[in-house]
């Protein structure tokens, strides 16, 4: 029986497929009319549940289903021809970035300096993707920048957002606290950090908490996308692991800009007569010498410290 240079025979004879041989074949079959009519009853059912619960609009999951698929659509049939130049993938990825400091500045709420966030944004980016390129850990190549940038800007976006956002909202409910923190001298960065630093800080449990159960409970994206390529377990490890740690230092770099952004007054929201009402009503005296106390304790420790 003769051998093929490609491997026919084998195949023809009934011979076991290796795990490399798998993962294409996987992806592949996966494209197809069950895959559109699967992702259709998915968004019906949703919005079943939407309405029949009470969570919103029933148009909620199909019209975000439909766009994201047109979107997919479209940004595969751009990187098709971005991909092969390093120029047009950094214009793609030139116009990524714009359009993450736009989503992370409307979803944030915030009145003033909106594009104070782009610093956040930059910087874990910044943080994370040179250091890949430098040691050679990802190819200077629009195939391998595109979809790593991609990963790292789109967490870096959820985390900067949801601390913007959370931050503002509890300086708008608990300003009382931090007139108390400025009766005892504490400059106003030191006195918003005080009130917003758990705020901030939990915009990082999602990532974390999907770094601590990986392979556990989750299987993450980048995981599944290499295994189901490559049919290689190891190989999908090793590159969920680098996503992961990347995902956590470029989101703590943007959380901790967007802490300081906020305390500083950068990026900060017009206080309202409703926001007044529930500061008075959430800030009683017992709570605000509370906060003194703990403000005090603060200053008493730096200067010890010093």
């Amino acid at each position: 029986m003769d051998v093929t240079a490609d491997g026919e025979t084998a195949s023809r004879c009934g011979s076991p497929r290796t795990s490399a041989d798998t993962g294409p074949v996987m992806a592949t079959a996966m494209l197809g009319p069950t895959l559109i009519v699967v992702c259709l009853l998915f968004a019906l059912t949703a919005a079943m549940v939407y309405r029949v619960a009470g969570l919103g609009t029933a148009w909620t999951v199909p019209v975000a289903a439909a766009r994201a698929a047109a979107q997919l659509a479209a940004i595969s049939a751009v990187l098709v021809a971005a991909m092969t130049r390093l120029w047009s993938s950094a214009a793609v990825l030139a116009v990524m970035f714009l359009i993450a400091v736009y989503t992370a500045a409307g979803r944030s709420q915030a009145d003033r300096g909106r594009t104070w966030l782009a610093l956040p944004l930059a910087t874990g980016v910044a943080a994370v993707v040179p250091a890949l390129v430098v040691t050679g850990l990802i190819p200077l190549a629009g195939t391998a920048l595109i979809p790593t940038v991609a990963i790292i800007l789109g967490g870096s976006m959820t985390a900067v957002a949801v601390a913007a956002r959370r931050s503002l909202d509890t300086l708008a409910t608990r300003r009382g606290e931090v007139e108390a923190a400025l009766s005892l001298g504490l400059s106003e960065r030191d006195s918003r950090r005080l009130v917003i630093e758990r705020s901030t800080a939990d915009a990082l449990l999602p990532n974390v908490d999907q770094a601590r159960t990986a392979g556990l409970v989750t299987l993450p994206g980048a995981f599944v996308g290499v295994l189901l390529a490559t049919g290689s377990a190891a190989q999908a490890g090793a590159v969920q692991v680098l996503v992961l740690v990347g995902l956590l230092l470029a989101q703590g770099c943007g959380v901790a800009v967007t802490g300081e952004l906020v305390a500083r007054g950068r990026l900060s929201r017009t206080p309202t007569h409703g926001d007044a009402v529930s500061d008075h009503r959430r800030s009683p005296g017992h709570t605000l010498a509370a906060w003194a106390l703990r403000a005090w304790r603060t200053t008493r420790a730096r200067s010890g410290a010093a």
